[in-house]
């Protein structure tokens, strides 16, 4: 299939998916005698993997490394639980910061009652993070 097709059945933009082959993430394709690219069921299974990889927020040197242990499935398994337990790790303390955020944010907003600029509670909050009362 020549990569227009690829990108459609993919949901992956070309110049995405010309990205992912200069950096070796994806094997460059056999050409044609008119050198387009023609691309094969292969290259269709390891796009969707990276773009999978890549929607659960894997980082392209973690997509590297779970490519490389996908490419040889006699490799134990651990280092790909050590990449995903890492990740999560990550995520977590993400969605500890966002908590965060999202509880000052409420505070900040709760103690704005409207009136002037000169005396916005969010605008102080804003300009004086003392003002704050988590760490974000």
């Amino acid at each position: 299939m020549r990569i227009g097709e690829l990108a459609k059945r993919t949901s992956t933009k070309v110049e995405t998916i010309i990205f992912y082959e200069r950096i070796g993430l994806m094997p460059p394709p056999q050409r044609t005698g008119a050198n387009y690219r023609n691309y094969d069921e292969t290259h269709r299974r390891r796009l969707a993997f990276i773009r999978h990889a890549r929607g659960l927020g894997f980082d392209i040197a973690e997509v590297r490394s779970l490519l490389d242990l996908s490419d040889q499935p006699d490799r134990d398994c651990a280092e790909a639980d050590r990449i995903a337990s890492g990740h999560l790790a990550a995520v977590e303390a993400k969605i500890e910061q966002l908590d965060a955020l999202r509880r000052e944010l409420a505070r900040m907003i709760g103690e704005c009652r409207g009136g002037r600029a000169a005396s916005c509670h969010v605008l102080e909050a804003i300009g004086d993070h003392a003002r704050c009362v988590t760490s974000h």
